[in-house]
């Protein structure tokens, strides 16, 4: 999983990329497990995941209307299609990424 920062981000969506983009802060714990059970889902389901950590970007948590962390956007061409606070489990994470991003 690769660590974005605005430009990727524009990048991303401007190409009508689909993938997951990650909310994160480093001192939360909870963001720490998710990050691994993400980085599981990326090499199984062989999709781009970047991670941002919210610290730096705060304007996106405005416009993504990010609730807490972690944060887990599921990009469809370049669209918002569904956002996930919950991560629950790898299983769990694999069937959401496979219902959104098909």
């Amino acid at each position: 999983m690769k660590e974005w920062n605005q430009n990727d981000l524009t990048d991303f969506l401007v190409a009508a990329g689909t993938g997951l983009v990650y909310f994160y802060t480093p001192m939360c714990g909870t963001c720490q497990v998710a990050g691994k059970m993400l980085g599981v889902v990326e090499e199984i389901a062989d999709i781009e995941i970047g991670k941002m950590n919210l610290n730096f970007y705060p304007g996106l948590a405005v416009e993504y209307f990010v609730e807490s962390v972690p944060c887990l956007l599921f990009i469809r061409e370049g669209e918002v299609v569904e956002t996930l606070y919950a991560f629950r489990s790898v299983m769990n994470l694999l069937e959401k990424t496979k219902g959104n991003l098909g």
